[in-house]
């Protein structure tokens, strides 16, 4: 197109570019790091007036010096390291120990493979951000993580609300344990838990990859989530909103609610118990998990449980570091430090070496 000096040029938007334009100026730029003279720049609404999309992203990460950045590389490396290594150490050790074949240590083991995957799709790709090697990632790339790490983060509400209920029995129905949470049941509830993780998301997942996404192209973040995507977006994402919502609904609240409802029964049940000592041991097989649930569910319900996507992106980036790459780190030692049988299993295998 040319166009004489002083010439204006008039240029065609649809329904979708108009919604462009409404959310830059009502969300203020929300994504975070797009050059305000891009407004300015004709090419920018060019390629949307021809319907062109963006087929690529660029991971913004942690804006800053290169010494702050390379001392974050630092730090997530060292974690993600003690996290796979942490982890890895526990379902050896359940493998390796036979006191520990029992369905409440068969779903820890589940737990701790889900975490080294679940921080494995976030970190490699966080560092290569930071350090400025690998700051683009691919439309299909970015759904497919965005796919993997949600559906992973559900699993991971169904496996601690199955814990919870495992814990229920323990010590409601201590006599009938055995009978009631078998081996069978065991696999089976730990199966539903990780396909009703995937399951779950892939409706989500779906429209969010039906999604138009016309410029710009920077992604406030260290990885692709739901919040980033529905800030870029140029078209209707209201159907987004609502599935997350109502996924959110669904996953992270059912879920908590069996939990909470469980460890009713679990404290109702301690408190009847006369002795201070029943009530202590009693209490130390569950109060592992509860530390779990209750630093798990609380990041969970700030980042996904609200009706649509207003928190600030820089607030959701610092909480979901702390569910990435920090809970899945604190896991093992909650385990192993307040857990008396696993400390004597970590014992036994160090004096056999």
């Amino acid at each position: 197109m040319e166009r004489k000096q002083g010439q204006a040029v008039a240029i065609s938007l649809n329904q979708g570019d108009h919604g462009f334009l409404r959310k830059m100026v009502h969300e203020k730029m929300s994504f975070g790091s797009f050059p305000l003279a891009n407004l300015m720049d004709l090419n920018i609404w060019k390629d949307m007036a021809n319907g062109t999309s963006v087929e690529e992203f660029i991971l913004l990460g942690f804006p800053g010096t290169w010494q702050s950045r390379v001392s974050l590389v630092v730090v997530f490396a060292l974690m993600y390291t003690l996290t796979v290594i942490g982890n890895a150490s526990i379902i050896a050790l359940v493998w390796k120990s036979s006191n520990l074949h029992t369905p409440m240590y068969f779903f820890l083991c589940n737990l701790s493979f889900l975490e080294i995957w679940y921080t494995t799709g976030v970190v490699p790709k966080a560092i290569g951000v930071m350090l400025g090697t690998s700051q683009t990632i691919s439309f299909s790339v970015c759904i497919l993580q965005l796919f993997f790490l949600l559906s992973l983060g559900s699993t991971e509400c169904f496996l601690l609300s199955v814990m919870a209920y495992d814990r229920y029995l323990a010590i409601c129905y201590p006599l009938r344990y055995n009978s009631l949470m078998n081996s069978v049941l065991s696999l089976r509830l730990a199966l539903s838990s990780w396909l009703g993780g995937f399951l779950s998301i892939s409706l989500l997942a779906f429209l969010t990859s039906r999604l138009t996404f016309c410029g710009p192209d920077v992604i406030n973040h260290f990885l692709c989530d739901i919040d980033s995507c529905l800030a870029l977006s140029c078209s209707d994402t209201w159907p987004v909103e609502l599935a997350t919502f109502l996924v959110s609904i669904i996953v992270v609240v059912a879920s908590c609610v069996v939990t909470l409802v469980s460890y009713m029964y679990i404290i109702s049940s301690i408190l009847r118990i006369q002795s201070v000592s029943g009530r202590k041991k009693a209490f130390s097989t569950c109060s592992a998990h509860l530390s779990v649930v209750t630093i798990w569910y609380g990041s969970t319900m700030f980042l996904y449980v609200k009706p649509s996507a207003q928190n600030s992106l820089d607030l959701n980036k610092i909480v979901n570091t702390f569910n990435t790459v920090v809970t899945p780190l604190l896991n093992p030692f909650i385990y192993t430090l307040r857990n008396k049988e696993v400390k004597l299993a970590l014992g036994r295998a160090f004096q056999k070496k």
